[in-house]
């Protein structure tokens, strides 16, 4: 059995400099982009290649809170009795790797180039993934950690996870496939249910199943609120009723509710 020491080490002080250092850069580039002052906002650009997937601009909005807490975990992460710890070693260069791959999604979107900002968003949810992964095999130390840490990490996952299926029908747009019409309807259905019931899957089988239920939920609405064809909004109120009974089952049926709601 190999036992992994909790001091700190030269590695931890640049592991955890530079997440700080690109969880402020993410935030600065998408203000930035959002703005205007480097090139089109990413609503411009979604619009511009609008499908049936596009969600409400208001859906967007989910992007402030989870800059916030990657911000805290920043912070946290940062705390001279955090840098040795083995859960940061093993989650530290995978969240500022997804710090990296969503400033140059942001980027790519905003520059209109489609097809590297789908390369970008698969990277990101892939990244977190991992994290969400690894952090499911340990308990929270603390509260705070449950906060900026799982929650964040959940909901973020929670997002992505619906954002790569817009970022897909983006990219198919570009292409010059059906943007609208039935056939663009039917595919946003079945890619609407497909990502619905992997939603599904991860919280019967994951930890901080409310943040990541929360952004699955969210996302399905903002696309099914955003004035789509008929089907898509039925296909939206069924993703959002799974995932809320998928919760509900998990939360009722975990041996800890606590973890399985928090982390």
């Amino acid at each position: 059995m190999t036992v992994t020491s909790r001091r700190p080490v030269l590695a931890d002080l640049v592991r955890s400099i530079l997440v700080a250092v690109f969880a402020v850069l993410q935030i600065v580039v998408s203000v930035l982009t959002e703005t205007g002052a480097t090139h089109e906002s990413i609503g411009a650009v979604a619009r511009e290649y609008a499908t049936p997937l596009l969600a409400a601009d208001w859906a967007f909005a989910i992007w402030g809170p989870i800059y916030v807490g990657f911000l805290g975990y920043a912070v946290y992460q940062a705390l001279p009795g955090q840098w040795g710890r083995q859960l940061h070693r093993e989650i530290g260069w995978w969240l500022a790797f997804s710090a990296v791959v969503n400033i140059g999604w942001v980027l790519a979107f905003g520059s209109g180039w489609v097809p590297l900002a789908e390369l970008l968003i698969v990277m990101l949810l892939v990244a977190l993934a991992v994290v969400f992964g690894r952090l499911s095999r340990q308990p929270a130390e603390s509260v705070l950690e449950r906060v900026v840490l799982r929650g964040t990490v959940a909901l973020y996952t929670g997002w992505v996870s619906f954002a790569i299926a817009l970022a897909t029908a983006a990219t198919g747009a570009w292409m010059g496939l059906p943007a609208s019409g039935a056939l663009a309807a039917i595919a946003a259905v079945v890619v609407l249910l497909a990502v619905s019931v992997i939603a599904s899957w991860v919280v019967l089988a994951g930890t901080a199943v409310i943040g990541y239920s929360v952004a699955a939920v969210w996302a399905a609405a903002g696309i099914a609120l955003n004035d789509p064809p008929a089907a898509v909004v039925v296909a939206g109120a069924i993703a959002i009723v799974v995932i809320i009974a998928s919760t509900t089952r998990r939360l009722t049926t975990a041996g800890n509710p606590m973890r399985a709601a928090w982390g």
